[in-house]
């Protein structure tokens, strides 16, 4: 037999052991890819395009070697760094301070027994489902009576500090008032995202074996002795969940910062308003809001990749 009969009949036993059930799915599968993705391909596209080959061409359609560009993503950037870095100091410590807190609370409410520990929880749990829109009158004449402004006054007036960074060396800060209205917006969101953290910790901590805990009571470690050394170590799958969960929201937030921050926009706004400046006024600039909205999308984006495989370990109750 030669190699070509040889190579003949192995493809045809290779077709007759396909499962047809199985290129179904997979034919299913590669539609739904397709579908979902989509709409990041033509945005991709459209960011990549010249204005008068956005205008000649559909928008999934790859760009022409002369209707190439990469203008759009340098002017995104220019638009956005300084509300993009606004968004970062606002996202990180709301973040932190939400995951932490809501693990404290979520300690106390699941490895002690007290009284009225039923109704602290029911009202966390009642929290979660208090809608945006329900706070924003409340929350614009909190702010308006608190002047956090004049509060941090003594040092919101220090105009420029350095601080040491690994590989860049010393670096010069300003600090400036409108920061303010980033530590209400931090404030804020903390306070928002604590009921959502608490309830996901409790569920986590739940499973935590209490003869393991009991066993460092017995020893003599403190309730803050215990915490630290044990539960906080097995918590890094749900620090996970809870930091992506609230990094994700907070930087994709739009209603707290445009009734926070003053007028809505100026030297304070954070890239969810800053992205409004690449309208183009009259005349639609469809390809730097696309590369606008790729730029805004990039931290969310790099957290998932960095902390998916934690995420999805405290997703599953992985411990």
């Amino acid at each position: 037999m030669s190699v070509r009969d040889e190579l003949a009949d192995r493809f045809e036993f290779d077709v007759e052991e396909i499962d047809p059930t199985r290129v179904v799915l997979y034919a299913v599968l590669v539609g739904l890819i397709g579908f979902y993705l989509s709409p990041l391909e033509s945005g991709l596209m459209t960011a990549l395009k010249t204005e008068a080959e956005f205008a000649t061409s559909p928008p999934f359609a790859p760009p022409t070697v002369d209707g190439f560009t990469l203008e759009p993503f340098g002017v995104a950037i220019d638009t956005l760094s300084s509300a993009i870095l606004n968004s970062i100091m606002l996202a990180v410590p709301a973040t932190i301070l939400s995951a932490l807190l809501g693990s404290f609370a979520a300690y106390g409410l699941t490895n002690f027994e007290w009284r009225g520990q039923l109704g602290v929880v029911t009202l966390f749990i009642a929290g979660i489902f208090i809608p945006y829109q329900a706070v924003l009158i409340p929350l614009s004449r909190l702010w308006a009576i608190v002047n956090t402004k004049e509060l941090l006054a003594p040092i919101l007036d220090i105009t420029v500090f350095s601080v040491q960074v690994p590989i860049l060396g010393t670096v010069e800060l300003a600090t400036h008032p409108h920061y303010a209205s980033i530590i209400n917006l931090i404030i804020t969101h903390a306070a928002y995202g604590i009921p959502i953290t608490t309830l996901l910790f409790r569920s986590y901590y739940k499973k935590l074996s209490t003869e393991m805990l009991e066993a460092a009571r017995l020893d003599g470690a403190s309730a803050f002795t215990v915490y630290r050394r044990i539960v906080l170590p097995l918590s890094t799958p749900m620090f996970a969940v809870t930091l992506i969960y609230q990094f994700t929201q907070i930087w994709n937030d739009l209603l707290f910062a445009l009734v926070i921050i003053p007028s809505g926009s100026g030297p304070a706004a954070v890239a969810t308003i800053a992205l409004n400046e690449l309208t183009g006024g009259i005349i639609q600039t469809f390809n730097t809001q696309m590369a606008g909205a790729f730029v805004a999308a990039l931290p969310t984006l790099l957290v998932y990749v960095l902390f998916g495989d934690k995420f999805a370990k405290g997703v599953a109750g992985g411990t």
